[in-house]
């Protein structure tokens, strides 16, 4: 098995006469977290529904977990996670009734210690009891996120994990992608929040009209633009001075 968890070559996808993903190529290595930033519309979404098998792309190829996206979905789709923009929770169950549910459609022995350990594992044990409606919405996002490691998938896709969430939900959200890659596991997400990428990416790539525009570490990015001096204090540019900066847009 190769130290690369996901690879992504020339990937393109149109819908009619607009082209969303424009030749894609990036890798992500086993046991990071890797961010794809980008407003909205720069294909973000389109790119992970291929990668996770619930959309075809027109041209290129991608591996995830050393298996092709487009020759195995099934074994594709028995190695990830995939968690939406909105917490898929059922609120009329309470939030162990989800995990349960959950495990016991994946076949799995033992669904209640399941649900017991990763209610620990997400801190939501006192809240295990309680129906997922009367959840916050960072609760919600974790219990959402304990669901899609059911069954311990080697890689996991984000999709804009914290939309709509206030900041200290956000903060629960953060806390629990960093404790999946401190465990081994590999996270994609996609965001538009830049100072999430920062806060959370091992490397972050930048799409903007369907293509990777620049790809690295938070440093490296940083390196694309010269530092600013301000009476002798030397200022380093931001995630936002560079994102703006290569998407050719003035800062506000």
């Amino acid at each position: 098995m190769t130290d690369t968890a996901i690879a992504v070559r020339g990937i393109h996808k149109s819908f009619a006469d607009v082209h969303v993903l424009q030749g894609v190529d990036f890798d992500v290595a086993r046991g990071t977290v890797f961010a794809l930033l980008g407003s909205n519309g720069a294909g973000k979404t389109t790119l992970i529904r291929i990668l996770s098998t619930l959309s075809k792309m027109d041209a290129g190829a991608a591996r995830v977990h050393d298996l092709d996206v487009a020759t195995e979905p099934a074994r594709v789709r028995d190695a990830i996670s995939l968690t939406g923009q909105f917490a898929a929770v059922d609120e009329i169950l309470t939030g162990r009734e989800n995990l349960v549910l959950v495990a016991r459609l994946r076949h799995l022995a033992d669904p209640g210690g399941i649900a017991d350990d990763l209610l620990a594992r997400f801190s939501l044990t006192e809240a295990g009891g309680r129906k997922a409606s009367t959840y916050s919405g960072g609760m919600r996002r974790r219990l959402d996120i304990a669901m899609s490691l059911i069954g311990d998938p080697p890689v996991i896709f984000l999709d804009e994990p914290t939309t709509g969430l206030d900041p200290q939900a956000r903060l629960e959200v953060w806390r629990s992608v960093r404790a999946l890659a401190a465990g081994g596991t590999t996270v994609l997400l996609t965001t538009q929040y830049l100072d999430e990428a920062e806060q959370l990416a091992d490397r972050i790539a930048i799409l903007h009209s369907g293509r990777i525009i620049q790809n690295g570490t938070l440093d490296e990015l940083k390196k694309l633009l010269p530092p600013a001096k301000v009476e002798y204090v030397e200022k380093q540019p931001s995630l936002e001075d560079v994102f703006l900066a290569l998407v050719g847009e003035e800062p506000s």
